[in-house]
């Protein structure tokens, strides 16, 4: 057994992918355009406001233009829809970003389809779903997106390798088996109607887990040397921030895994910026 398991820092990785946007959109500023991303945050909801506020840092970071619009809980469905509909037609606008989750009296799907495929950076418009499957897709989700970058500049390629992913949601679970498919693994998506969770994963040369239950992933459940990404946040029950991998037991199995904070998390937003950035690119042209 190998007790050494390669941490993937994806604080470092995503301060690389930052670093790269930042000389490209120089590049893009000195030739007259400036990637423009405008967050929709309808009511308060404390974990959204923070998203919002890392989304905005970000922004300044990287020297795009970004725009915040603060919108009251009791705002009706056609006045959101009025908003995104200004953002789709303004040209400093390259992408859109309407904050979930919405409340209860608004049709988030119906939003969702609103913004133009062009400007849906966050990947969940049906048309770049759609592209997902047709290996079109403008832009992909941004963590399943942030997944592949952390195997890939790890030096772990997944062409011909087993990946299971926990979960089939259709922020992660789905497309993230999707992209996992179009880089040549063979996946199995397991799910709460799975019989024997653990056979499965003990098969699997990379885990990808999105259950959102503290500790569901245990290194009896992982293969010596297989690749964990944990993209769990869960709190345990010292009140902790955790993954869905039990840390200490899956890195004395694994050959890499992600650690929960600063794995997957930071990935997220790294790879909003670099959607913006290239929804920017394609308007320039």
């Amino acid at each position: 057994m190998n007790n050494m398991a390669q941490i993937i820092n994806g604080k470092v990785i995503s301060a690389a992918i930052k670093a790269e946007i930042r000389s490209e959109t120089e590049k893009m500023a000195a030739q007259g355009t400036v990637p423009g991303l405008a967050v929709v945050l309808v009511g308060a909801d404390p974990a959204s406001q923070v998203y919002v506020r890392n989304k905005e840092k970000a922004c300044a970071e990287l020297g795009f233009y970004s725009e915040k619009h603060l919108l009251p809980a009791e705002i009706t469905q056609e006045e959101l829809l009025e908003r995104v509909r200004a953002l789709n037609a303004d040209d400093r606008i390259h992408g859109i970003l309407v904050q979930l989750p919405l409340p209860k009296h608004l049709d988030a799907r119906q939003i969702t389809e609103a913004i133009a495929p062009e400007k849906d950076v966050d990947g969940f418009h049906p048309v770049n779903c759609g592209g997902l499957i047709t290996g079109t897709a403008r832009f992909a989700p941004c963590t399943p997106a942030g997944c592949m970058e952390l195997l890939y500049r790890s030096g772990i390629d997944p062409a011909g390798k087993h990946c299971v992913v926990l979960g089939r949601s259709a922020i992660v679970g789905k497309p993230m088996a999707l992209l996992l498919l179009q880089a040549d693994a063979t996946v199995t998506v397991c799910h709460s109607k799975t019989p024997d969770v653990a056979a499965v994963c003990r098969q699997a040369d990379i885990i990808v887990t999105s259950v959102g239950k503290a500790g569901f992933l245990t290194g009896d459940m992982v293969k010596p040397g297989a690749t964990v990404i944990d993209v769990g946040i869960n709190r345990d029950a010292n009140g902790a921030l955790c993954g869905d991998a039990d840390f200490a037991s899956v890195s004395a199995v694994a050959g890499a895994v992600t650690p929960v904070p600063g794995g997957v998390g930071p990935m997220t937003i790294a790879m909003l910026m670099k959607n913006t950035l290239a929804a920017a690119k394609a308007a320039q042209k």
